[in-house]
């Protein structure tokens, strides 16, 4: 289906299912070379504006296309008492529609947290549509030990989701060490009122899918060049799983960044750039 609007941000696209998903495009690369197009996909209750500084470094090469997962930023959450199948397939098939609508053929996928588990799913599933993917601080699945943490005391995470609401969540996970990375205050308060624009039931029932989600059985299906990059000191993955993640995929490279926390794109933005783009230069 066909694009139908415009935000102020970047632009809606609808997809067969009904729902709407929210993307930027950034591309600043010289027009007579061609080149090709990175997909960066946001963990859990982050969007698409999260990933602002890392537009000046990669769009000067390469078409870069931010997205905002389903229930997320921009994009809509589907109500319960509807018909949408809220499992990893619709998740993927979403992806791939929104390369078509945009008339992309492949991409190197960049999934960050538990957007890595979407990401290797999807390249065992669509890999004539990935020239690569790349994880960066990726679980492979979510734990009953990290399902306790995010449920902040409720009975479960979507039910804090809901209880809290977006922006209640966010303040809970902020004082959770080793989560948000940057200890400045201004960044952690610019942290939850962006969060906060996604709504709770967004979140929720995100969360809902995520609690089920587990890409360990993908793995070994995954034949697309892979890039890990690992973070030193994470509470929600650790070294162990990225070694783990990296013997199961041929070839696979992994880059450990040291690191205090989970978001490594924030606290070592140009260590993970760098190894993004020496990976990526591996292509040409």
């Amino acid at each position: 289906m066909a694009t139908v609007s415009i935000s102020p941000s970047g632009t809606i696209l609808q997809h067969p299912g009904g729902q709407t998903t929210h993307v930027i495009q950034d591309d600043f690369h010289d027009p007579w070379i061609p080149t090709e197009t990175i997909l960066i996909q946001h963990g859990f209750a982050r969007h698409s504006a999260f990933w602002y500084h890392w537009i000046p470094v990669l769009a000067r090469t390469y078409r870069v296309i931010r997205r905002d997962a389903r229930g997320h930023g921009l994009s809509s959450v589907p109500s319960e008492d509807s018909a949408y199948k809220y499992n990893i397939d619709t998740i993927c098939e979403e992806i791939i529609d929104t390369l078509d609508q945009l008339g992309i053929e492949k991409v190197h996928f960049f999934g960050e947290s538990t957007s890595g588990m979407v990401g290797e799913i999807l390249a065992a599933k669509y890999p004539h549509r990935l020239h690569s993917l790349i994880v960066c601080s990726s679980p492979t699945n979510l734990p009953p030990m990290a399902l306790q943490l995010f449920a902040f005391g409720h009975e479960s995470w979507p039910k804090a989701c809901r209880a809290l609401g977006s922006r209640g969540w966010a303040e809970a996970l902020s004082k959770v060490p080793g989560t948000v990375s940057v200890p400045d205050p201004e960044y952690i308060r610019w942290w939850i009122d962006q969060v906060a624009i996604s709504s709770g039931e967004g979140l929720a029932r995100y969360a809902q899918f995520l609690s089920q989600l587990d890409s360990r059985p993908y793995l070994n299906h995954i034949t697309v060049p892979m890039l890990i990059l690992a973070p030193a000191n994470s509470v929600a993955t650790k070294l162990e799983e990225q070694r783990f993640i990296q013997a199961q995929v041929k070839g696979a490279k992994m880059v450990v960044i040291n690191s205090k926390g989970h978001e490594i794109y924030v606290e070592a933005p140009e260590q993970c750039q760098n190894a993004v783009l020496e990976f990526l230069g591996g292509f040409h």
